[in-house]
């Protein structure tokens, strides 16, 4: 076969396959290679004996129990996360010890300098089949790590570098390396989902510090997310050499794209943030803005607040709408809010008694507050069928939702008016007849 009519690649591939046969013929017909091949064979069965013993034991060591949550159970359970990388680790310390003693007998050590990379290929794959649960680093490591380690197990790791490094991707007066390329999309990755859990760890911490005001906790959450994917950006601009001056031209871009089409989300980022600062409206309070739109803020975000109806709709309404509309919070400072239920009693009704044993029977009422003002029983009008009543009445939170709170009075006055026989009056009317009614013999 003619190689040299054939495509470059082709004779490359040809010329790998040589070098191989060539190696795989010497470590076969050599001593100091099956020594090593006994050497490799005996470190995998000791890592599977041992990995056998200790992975019971560490498991029983590593478990904390179920109640506790400190931070020292969470390392713990940490660790245990790692248990299946126990057997290839062990075997790949067994077989550098196995190299050493190779090295010093035979004065080589290519066959289990091999098996080493082989069980460090095998501790990869373990680690993102059965380690990595995050979807973006499962994607990494599949992509990226696996077929990483698999050139370096076949020893072409250095050669694939040279030749992605060689292949230069010209942009404008720019021009990279995919290699280059390659790291910057891995580092970049890593250090952003590094900074989206650290975030989310943040956010966790803050949330949960109940001496703080929630307009204060939810600033401080959004200041430690500037901060860290922040510090991210610059720690990947340092990381890859990139000078930040080199950024000018795209910060220009940026800014005339905020003079054209980005002023809206620069309004809304701002009033976020004076949102943030004021406290006016913040997460759990319930608002209606003078579109109509009402429901609990669930969660705000840089560009909007998300309001949650309670009929389980979610409404996405721009930060600047809390700034340049009216708004009216109904959870502000945890006030309480006044409502009114109205009812009716027939004309025959003693109607001096029905104030007292209203109100009377409204304050059991359990979310009925006292203060500022206890419950209110007023007469309102002389109704075509009843007089009219309305007691007013204060609570914290809205009559909505799980709450009914005018609902479950309704049926307080209901119950106290049977028992004091009060009757609630129902539609009458009064049929005049005029003239002479005749009737038919029969």
């Amino acid at each position: 076969m003619d190689l040299s009519a054939q495509p470059e690649i082709v004779q490359q591939a040809f010329g790998f396959a040589e070098q191989g046969w060539a190696l795989a013929q010497g470590w076969l017909l050599s001593p100091a290679a099956w020594s090593q091949f006994a050497i490799l064979i005996f470190a995998y069965l000791l890592a599977v004996l041992l990995s056998r013993k200790l992975k019971p034991t560490l498991a029983r060591l590593f478990t904390p129990p179920s109640e506790q949550q400190n931070i020292f159970a969470t390392a713990r359970r940490f660790v245990l996360i790692f248990l299946p990388l126990i057997m290839p680790l062990l075997a790949y310390g067994l077989t550098g010890l196995g190299e050493t003693i190779t090295r010093s007998i035979f004065g080589s050590g290519e066959v289990i300098a091999f098996g080493k990379r082989v069980f460090l290929f095998l501790a990869a794959r373990i680690f993102v089949s059965d380690i990595i649960k995050d979807g973006f680093l499962k994607l990494l490591g599949k992509f990226v790590l696996v077929p990483v380690a698999a050139l370096n197990a076949v020893g072409l790791l250095e050669l694939a570098t040279t030749r992605l490094d060689a292949m230069v991707v010209p942009l404008g007066n720019l021009s990279f390396s995919l290699l280059f390329a390659i790291r910057f999309a891995v580092v970049g990755g890593i250090i952003f989902w590094f900074g989206r859990w650290s975030n989310d760890q943040s956010s966790s911490f803050i949330s949960k510090q109940e001496e703080m005001r929630p307009a204060t906790r939810e600033l401080a959450s959004k200041t430690a997310e500037i901060a860290i994917f922040g510090a991210a950006f610059l720690i990947l601009m340092n990381i890859m050499g990139i000078s930040l001056t080199s950024l000018a031209v795209l910060g220009g871009a940026i800014g005339v794209g905020l003079g054209f089409g980005l002023q809206k989300i620069a309004s809304n980022f701002i009033s976020g943030v004076i949102l943030l600062l004021e406290g006016q409206a913040t997460v759990g309070d319930y608002v209606e803005l003078d579109g109509g739109e009402a429901g609990t803020i669930v969660k705000m975000t840089a560009r909007a607040a998300i309001l949650e109806t309670y009929d389980g709709r979610w409404i996405v309404v721009p930060n600047e709408d809390f700034i340049t509309t009216r708004v009216v919070n109904y959870s502000d400072s945890g006030s309480a809010n006044r409502y009114e239920a109205p009812f009716s009693v027939s004309y025959d009704t003693d109607i001096n008694l029905v104030p007292g044993i209203v109100e009377t029977a409204v304050a059991k009422h359990a979310e009925v507050l006292s203060d500022p003002f206890p419950p209110d029983c007023e007469l309102r009008s002389f109704g075509d069928n009843g007089v009219n009543f309305a007691v007013e009445f204060w609570v914290n939170g809205i009559d909505d939702g799980r709450h009914k709170f005018t609902s479950d009075v309704l049926f307080l006055i209901w119950n106290a008016l049977k028992e004091n026989n009060i009757e609630i009056p129902y539609p009458q009317r009064v049929v005049e007849l005029k003239g002479e009614i005749r009737t038919t013999a029969q």
